[in-house]
């Protein structure tokens, strides 16, 4: 079968939904330079390719290992932190760590995107590599539930948002036609970054030589030294050059800001993405505990069936941006969501012996890739070019929400049941039911967009 290519427009919707900013709708005069200026420069558009745009998305990739593969070992630290250090409170309250974690990430991302729009990636990743680095450092030397509370749960996750968010909206500013292979190849760093950071955290806690503080220390020098990569290879597109001065009011700019929850197809997107990202994540959070509970694997199994997942969700993140370029980006998001969706009720529920919680890890892994690899593929792909930062930190700030919100709900659920094997058959079937849900809204938001069903959009 072949796939039609959407007819394109000058911000790549397919049907023209948005248009770029024409200059006689904005009131321009030589003389007019005050703070309310938004500069301009040509631009001939996105090169797809070149010795910038792949050093570019090497740099990607470090941020991408540094973050949201940091934020795949939070595991590890939840499983310490209860049987070690903070001993005295209960997993809920221990959980706010990882919780706050995951939910920064996330809610920064409008911030973050309307700064990386005005100032490019580079002043921003270098605040989020201090943060990042000055977190890790500081709870290395938490004893109190506080100190690791602010130190990795607020100062580390903050600088987490400053590193992931501009990185992949600095890769949408490089690529246009090969933009899924680009974002896949950047996001398969949170997929060994989520191989490698659970296992080295583990040995080196467990390690009398080295504990708990070591590994944090040993893991902020890890993540500083491919930050530095990072910094020098992860460059803006646009160089400073001659530039033509547009005056914009005040009024124009909150327009602009306010714009995508006025555009129908983009608040259905944000809608689907709300619920599918409880359906995708619920797994994941509970992967190891579903196992050690239900399937009655070891402790040290539990910790390797995460490795696994990550390290088949590499092969689906890449797999999925290359071929989102092929067939299309919205149409790979919602058939991988559905897909996944039917693996967790078909492979989930079963999964109550070793090998198959193994065969689940690896379906689920590979197919859920596809999530994180085109989590910003699709705004951008509907997005003027000068706004792809702040609308894909948008999708951000929207999906922090259930990124904070997942774990109580899924504990909420396990909960209430009569017995553990009906909580975790809940939890299954809330996790297949949701990424179902959220997929086709998906598709709703991807038909609102583009009529054509076979065109590659």
């Amino acid at each position: 079968m072949s796939f039609e290519k959407a007819a394109p427009t000058d911000t790549d919707t397919g049907e023209g939904v948005f248009q770029s900013p024409d200059e006689s709708q904005l009131s321009q005069g030589p003389d007019n330079k005050s703070d309310n200026e938004v500069q301009l420069q040509a631009d001939s558009g996105p090169p797809d390719g070149g010795t910038g745009a792949w050093l570019a998305v090497l740099g990607a990739w470090c941020c991408s290992f540094n973050s949201f593969g940091w934020m795949n070992s939070v595991g590890v630290f939840q499983s310490y932190y209860e049987f070690g250090p903070l001993k005295d409170y209960d997993s809920s309250t221990i959980s706010w760590i990882p919780s706050l974690e995951i939910f920064f990430l996330f809610f920064l991302g409008p911030a973050v995107g309307f700064l990386f729009d005005k100032y490019g990636p580079t002043p921003l990743i270098l605040v989020g590599t201090f943060l990042h680095v000055f977190g890790l450092m500081m709870a290395s030397l938490a004893t109190e539930y506080y100190q690791f509370l602010l130190a990795q749960g607020v100062c580390s996750a903050i600088g987490l948002s400053f590193l992931y968010s501009p990185a992949i909206s600095t890769i949408a500013t490089w690529f246009q036609k090969k933009r899924g292979l680009a974002m896949g190849v950047m996001v398969t760093g949170s997929s060994i970054g989520g191989v490698v950071f659970p296992i080295m955290i583990n040995r080196l806690i467990q390690n009398p030589s080295t504990g708990y503080p070591w590994a944090m220390r040993i893991a902020a020098f890890l993540i500083l030294a491919l930050q530095i990569v990072a910094i020098f290879t992860l460059r803006p597109r646009t160089a400073p050059g001659p530039k033509k001065t547009v005056a914009v009011s005040n009024a124009g700019r909150a327009a602009t800001l306010a714009a995508p929850f006025k555009e129908f197809p983009f608040v259905v997107m944000l809608v689907g993405m709300f619920i599918l990202m409880y359906g995708i994540f619920i797994p994941v959070n509970y992967l190891a505990l579903q196992a050690l509970e239900e399937a009655h694997v070891s402790e040290s199994m539990s910790l390797y069936l995460v490795a696994i997942f990550n390290g088949a969700s590499l092969f689906g993140r890449l797999g999925s941006g290359y071929w989102s370029d092929i067939a299309g980006r919205w149409n790979v998001f919602v058939l991988a969501g559905a897909t996944s969706g039917i693996v967790e009720l078909a492979l989930w529920i079963p999964a109550t012996y070793q090998s198959a919680a193994i065969g689940f890890a690896v379906t689920f892994g590979f197919l859920s890739g596809a999530f994180v690899s085109l989590l910003a593929a699709l705004p951008a792909s509907v997005s003027p070019l000068p706004q792809i930062g702040y609308r894909i930190g948008v999708v951000m700030l929207v999906l922090s929400v259930p990124a904070l919100t997942m774990a109580p709900i899924g504990g909420r659920i396990l909960q209430s049941a009569s017995s553990v094997e009906n909580g975790w058959l809940h939890v299954k079937i809330f996790g297949g039911v949701m990424s179902l849900a959220g997929s086709a809204v998906v598709f709703y938001a991807r038909v609102l967009y583009s009529k054509k069903f076979w065109a590659a959009f």
